[in-house]
C-alpha cells in the first residue's frame, strides 16, 4: 500500500542559495583608496628611479604634455606591478589587498570566483590604458567610476572584464 497523503502539502528538496550582497560604494572606495597608497609606494620610486616622474616634471615646467611613447611605455609597466602586488589576495579569494581588508571580492557575473589573469587583463589594464590618453583618458575615467552610482553599483572596468563586487563570502 502507498504511504502518501493526499491532503498533504507539496513538498520539494530545499535548496540553500549564497545570497550575494554587492558591496557598498563607500566600501568600494576605501578599498580602491588601500590599494592606491599600496601601489603607489612601490610605484612612486620606480618612477623615480625610472626617469617617468623627472620626465614628467620638466615637461610641465616647459608647459608641454609629456611624450606618449613614455606614457605607453609605462602603461605595461604599472600593469605588471599591479599583477605582482595583487597576484595571491586575486588568486586566493578575487580581492586585491585593499578588498580583501575590507571584506568584498569580485565575482564574475554568475557569481564565481574571478580568475587573477581576467582581473588584470580585462579589468585593471583597459582602465590604465584609458587614461593615459592625453586630455580625453581623464574624461572617461570619471565616466567608469560614475557609473557606480548605477543601481547594480557596476563601474565601466565591471562590464568591460563581465564581473561584479560583492560582499566577501
Amino acid at each position: 500500500m502507498h504511504d502518501s497523503n493526499p491532503y498533504a502539502a507539496p513538498s520539494a528538496p530545499l535548496q540553500l542559495h549564497d545570497v550575494e550582497v554587492m558591496a557598498d560604494r563607500l566600501t568600494r572606495l576605501g578599498a580602491s583608496l588601500i590599494d592606491s597608497a599600496i601601489i603607489w609606494v612601490v610605484m612612486v620610486p620606480l618612477m623615480w628611479f625610472g626617469g617617468y616622474l623627472p620626465a614628467v616634471i620638466e615637461s610641465a615646467q616647459r608647459g608641454e604634455q609629456l611624450h606618449i611613447g613614455l606614457i605607453l611605455l609605462w602603461i605595461p609597466i604599472g600593469t605588471a606591478v599591479f599583477a605582482a602586488v595583487h597576484w595571491w589576495p586575486l588568486k586566493t579569494g578575487g580581492q586585491t589587498w585593499g578588498k580583501r581588508i575590507v571584506g568584498i571580492q569580485i565575482v564574475t557575473l554568475d557569481g564565481q570566483q574571478v580568475a587573477p589573469l581576467r582581473v588584470i587583463l580585462a579589468r585593471h589594464l583597459p582602465v590604465r590604458a584609458v587614461s593615459g590618453i592625453p586630455f580625453v583618458g581623464a574624461f572617461l575615467m570619471m565616466i567608469n567610476i560614475c557609473m557606480i552610482f548605477r543601481q547594480d553599483r557596476r563601474c565601466g572596468h565591471d562590464f568591460v572584464a563581465g564581473t561584479r563586487v560583492v560582499r566577501a563570502r
